[in-house]
């Protein structure tokens, strides 16, 4: 359950930060793109969503196994 919810928060994170790449084009520079993706909470899930993600991944391949 943990990797699912890691994995949902990630898809949404990211699908944040790839529509925020639309800035680049604006004027931005990557420096200032990624000071305001870092700044943003909804970009932020992308990384907590990775934090859940790596023990959620560890305690299903003790399962398989």
């Amino acid at each position: 359950m943990l990797f699912l919810i890691g994995f949902g928060l990630t898809v949404v994170g990211g699908a944040m930060m790839i529509l925020y790449l639309n800035l680049i084009p604006a004027g931005l520079s990557w420096t200032s793109y990624w000071q305001f993706v870092l700044s943003q909470p909804e970009c932020q899930l992308f990384f907590v969503g990775l934090i859940l993600m790596i023990p959620g991944y560890y305690r299903l391949s003790k399962r398989i196994k």
